[in-house]
């Protein structure tokens, strides 16, 4: 069996019911055709970068799953069918399972969250000393 990442984004209109369920379809899906599901990560809603289908937000899902060959492309096919799937990706990887994503803060969080880190006071710069080899006029006698 390969290891695969399945990655989709879902219509963000749709109720959060009919979203569990449609998350829930395609992990049963994996399971009925002899895979199995290591882990759903549900990134939320997130800005995409283009507009699908004139929505220019999307609510993303990452599914893990060991499966036999054949199964993605039927993965892909129901995706397809779908009206509240707007974009899919399946991707086969080797070796372990990736540590589980965090997925990024939204804008609007990131700008109230205090950035102490990033603001550091930059000490005065020492004062440049002005080395005139020349006596000013009133001196020059």
């Amino acid at each position: 069996m390969n290891q695969y990442e399945v990655m989709y984004i879902i219509d963000p209109a749709l109720e959060d019911s009919a979203r569990v369920e449609l998350i829930n379809r395609f992990s049963d899906l994996v399971k009925k055709n002899g895979g199995e599901v290591d882990r759903v990560d549900e990134w939320g809603k997130r800005r995409l970068a283009y507009a699908i289908q004139y929505k220019t937000e999307g609510y993303y899902v990452l599914m893990y799953i060991k499966a036999p060959a054949e199964l993605p492309r039927e993965i892909e096919r129901n995706m397809q069918i779908s009206d509240s799937v707007l974009r899919y990706l399946t991707v086969r990887y080797e070796g372990e399972m990736p540590a589980k994503r965090e997925p990024l803060k939204p804008y609007a969080a990131r700008e109230s969250a205090p950035v102490e880190a990033a603001v550091v006071e930059a000490a005065p710069a020492p004062a440049a000393e002005i080395v005139d080899d020349e006596k000013p006029e009133s001196e020059a006698e």
